[in-house]
C-alpha cells in the first residue's frame, strides 16, 4: 500500500514567490561585510554599539514621556515620567561618554554570558539522560569561561568583546540569510506539481 506524499496536494510557488530579487542577496552580503569589519575593527564596532544603545535609551525615554501624557492616574504618570527621565539621562550619558558606556556594556555582557553558561550547566544536570546532553555541559562550561574572560579582563575587554561578538553575529546572520536566499531561489525554480 503506497502512501501519499505530504506535499502532493500543496500548490506550487506563486509568481510573487518565484521572483527572488537582488535584495535577498544584497542585505546578507551587507551583513557579512559589516560582520567582517566589526571583527577586524572591534573597538569601532563596540563604539557604534555603545552609541546605538544611547540612542535607543533616548528614544525609549521619549516614548515613556509621551506615554505619560495619556491622562492616566497620577501615580502611573509620575512613574512613567520618572522612568522616561532615567532613560533620557542614561541615553544622554551614553552618547556623551561612549567609552564609559562601552565599558559598562562589556561588564554587563560578561555577566550575562556567565549566567548563560550557568543556565546551560543547570540544564545539563536536569537532563542528563537526554541524547546530546553532554554537548549542553560542554557549551555551558565554554560559555561560562568566555563570560569569565570578558568579566575578569574588564576594562581591557571593553575594546574587543562587544565588537567581536557583534561581528560574529552579523557574519553568521549574513551567511545564514545568504544560504536561505540561494535555497529560496532554487526552490522557486522548481516546476509546480
Amino acid at each position: 500500500m503506497a502512501t501519499a506524499s505530504p506535499v502532493q496536494n500543496l500548490p506550487g510557488p506563486s509568481p510573487a514567490r518565484r521572483k527572488i530579487t537582488g535584495w535577498y542577496f544584497a542585505v546578507p552580503a551587507l551583513f557579512i561585510v559589516l560582520g567582517i569589519f566589526a571583527i577586524i575593527e572591534p573597538a569601532a564596532a563596540a563604539l557604534a554599539v555603545s552609541r546605538l544603545v544611547g540612542w535607543l535609551l533616548v528614544f525609549g525615554g521619549l516614548a515613556y514621556l509621551i506615554g505619560a501624557c495619556t491622562g492616566r492616574a497620577v501615580k502611573e504618570v509620575i512613574f512613567q515620567v520618572a522612568i522616561g527621565i532615567i532613560y533620557l539621562v542614561g541615553g544622554r550619558y551614553s552618547l556623551t561618554h561612549p567609552r564609559l558606556a562601552m565599558g559598562a556594556l562589556t561588564l554587563l555582557l560578561g555577566a550575562v554570558v556567565m549566567a548563560g553558561g550557568v543556565a546551560e550547566i543547570v540544564s545539563f544536570l536536569r537532563l542528563k539522560t537526554a541524547d546530546a546532553s553532554g554537548w549542553m555541559l560542554f557549551n555551558g562550561i565554554i560559555t561560562f569561561f568566555l563570560g569569565g574572560m570578558i568579566w575578569f579582563h574588564w576594562p581591557s575587554s571593553s575594546v574587543w568583546a562587544i565588537g567581536i561578538l557583534v561581528g560574529l553575529t552579523l557574519l553568521m546572520t549574513g551567511m545564514t540569510r545568504l544560504i536561505f536566499a540561494f535555497t529560496a531561489r532554487k526552490v522557486s525554480r522548481l516546476p509546480a506539481r
